[in-house]
């Protein structure tokens, strides 16, 4: 059975190099990936950042002018950093520009994400939660009053409305409070791409037993994670391109060989399966280099063509 048949997969939009991104390769890629069949581009948020970095919304607003059918996701929107009457009416335009394709990920990011941006780091989580229900009130009510600890929203008027009802809010984070919090209030939830495939299972696990607890059908919760990987023939040269990659974006050596996937294309099936029986309903490829090149190779591992 192809890989396919199983799960969906998504594809990494260029969005963020260690080089400066080609906007001929991003076009190429978003019209490329939805002619083979992925499910949805997906690009992340990194505003202050080392290495070559597009806006999340921005660049998915492109990709939706030169589509027509794959979905669009960023993952993860650091919610805390932005207020969420402008997040709403982001993705809203998103949404409504794109007949319905957008999906919202956020998450509470890093404490130096709250130094860079001026923003208190005490009560972050309050502040998320409060972002959340304001976010869906202005999405789905006519008019939205919301008294809370950080916002308060009176007689709040947004008439553009998300075409999808409900728009989806997936969530982002690796600590069992914040699986927690996804399997009681987020519409799916993705793994990060730094997590090791063993760390990734466990919470895997955590989540499905949360999502019980609150009494939600795991089959229909979006359960994912960003997969950073690289294929090639010669197996050392696409470890050369994981290692490199760690090294310089995440400043971790031990990356490669802990998070990321590398190999010849049969290997890197087989890591990809073994990424399946984990329980995951999507994964997104992410690769990190030679980016046409492998959406091809990648696309006939999974069974797209």
């Amino acid at each position: 059975m192809d890989l396919k048949d199983k799960i969906s997969f998504g594809f990494a939009l260029p969005h963020r190099s260690i080089e400066p991104m080609d906007v001929g390769v991003v076009r190429q890629i978003a019209q490329r990936a939805e002619a083979l069949g992925f499910r949805d581009l997906w690009v992340t948020e990194n505003t202050l950042d080392h290495v070559f970095c597009l806006d999340s919304v921005v660049a998915l607003s492109y990709a939706a002018a030169i589509t027509t059918r794959i979905r669009l996701g960023v993952s993860v929107m650091v919610l805390p950093l932005h207020h969420p009457i402008h997040v709403a009416h982001q993705l809203a335009t998103l949404d409504y520009m794109s007949n319905g394709r957008a999906i919202l990920g956020v998450g509470l990011g890093r404490d130096s994400h709250y130094q860079e941006f001026q923003i208190p780091r005490e009560r972050r989580v309050r502040r998320f939660k409060e972002c959340v229900e304001v976010i869906r009130a202005l999405w789905t009510e006519p008019k939205v009053d919301f008294e809370g600890d950080i916002f308060q929203v009176k007689d709040a008027i947004m008439m553009l409305k998300p075409v999808q009802k409900p728009a989806p809010i997936w969530f982002g984070g690796a600590h069992p409070d914040a699986i927690r919090r996804a399997a009681a209030i987020a519409d799916g939830w993705m793994g990060s791409g730094s997590s090791s495939t063993k760390a990734f299972a466990r919470n895997v696990s955590l989540l499905k037993a949360e999502l019980e607890r609150a009494d939600r059908d795991a089959a229909r919760f979006p359960i994912s994670k960003r997969v950073f990987l690289s294929t090639h023939e010669n197996a050392e040269v696409a470890r050369a391109d994981i290692n490199r990659w760690f090294n310089i974006v995440y400043r971790r050596p031990a990356g490669a060989d802990g998070s990321g996937l590398h190999g010849t294309p049969e290997q890197l099936r087989a890591q990809i399966e073994e990424l399946v029986e984990t329980g995951v309903s999507h994964l997104l490829l992410n690769p990190v280099c030679r980016y046409a090149e492998q959406l091809e190779t990648l696309s006939e591992i999974v069974g797209l063509r």
